[in-house]
């Protein structure tokens, strides 16, 4: 009963739309009619501006931390709980029911949920995030190297096995919502960091 709980509410949680909401507080009706039509904080950032932008992040973040605490101290053994709780905050940012499902790319909420369980790897998977950006401008190709990176390093630095799955599986639905982006970057088409345009 325990573990159903705390992963409904990792669910429930991951579905507040924090870069909705706060994009409109910023003067934006619905962020997902503007720029990329993502809910994200990029997009936010790029249709609200940067305070609203660093704020829809750093409540995106904080929703996938607060699923996996929840997870932990509801159900403190076993871990599993908690690993799934990473993965179900995400899907529930990425398919939030208060949006009709139509939700960010996760990257800012996984790295938040993962950060109380893997917090060498998530500080390790940050900076490769901020390196790639630096390098080439391309906050896709960031977020992705981030989440792949998170993943692997979950297994280098001995993670339990059931959390290093989780964060595999994350980096995962990830990708797949990067889909786009990554025909893009393909295409010579992405838009970089402080480029207008679609």
């Amino acid at each position: 009963m325990i573990p159903a709980i705390a992963l409904v509410a990792a669910y429930l949680l991951g579905s507040i739309p924090f870069s909705f909401l706060v994009a409109r507080a910023f003067g934006v009706e619905d962020v997902r009619r503007v720029g990329s039509g993502n809910v994200g904080a990029t997009n936010v950032l790029r249709s609200a501006g940067k305070a609203a932008g660093v704020l829809a992040l750093l409540l995106d973040a904080a929703k996938g931390a607060a699923a996996t605490w929840l997870a932990t101290w509801l159900a403190p053994e076993p871990s599993v709980v908690a690993a799934l709780a990473a993965p179900t905050v995400v899907v529930g940012h990425m398919y939030p029911v208060w949006l009709r499902f139509q939700g960010g790319k996760g990257v800012a909420t996984g790295l938040g949920a993962f950060a109380p369980l893997l917090p060498k790897p998530a500080l390790v998977a940050t900076t490769l995030f901020l390196l790639t950006l630096a390098a080439t401008r391309y906050v896709s190709l960031s977020s992705l190297v981030g989440a792949v990176g998170l993943a692997a390093l979950a297994f280098v630095f001995g993670s339990s096995v059931s959390v290093a799955w989780a964060a595999a599986f994350t980096a995962g639905l990830v990708v797949l919502r990067h889909r786009s982006n990554l025909q893009r970057l393909w295409g010579g088409a992405e838009r970089r960091a402080g480029e207008t345009g679609r």
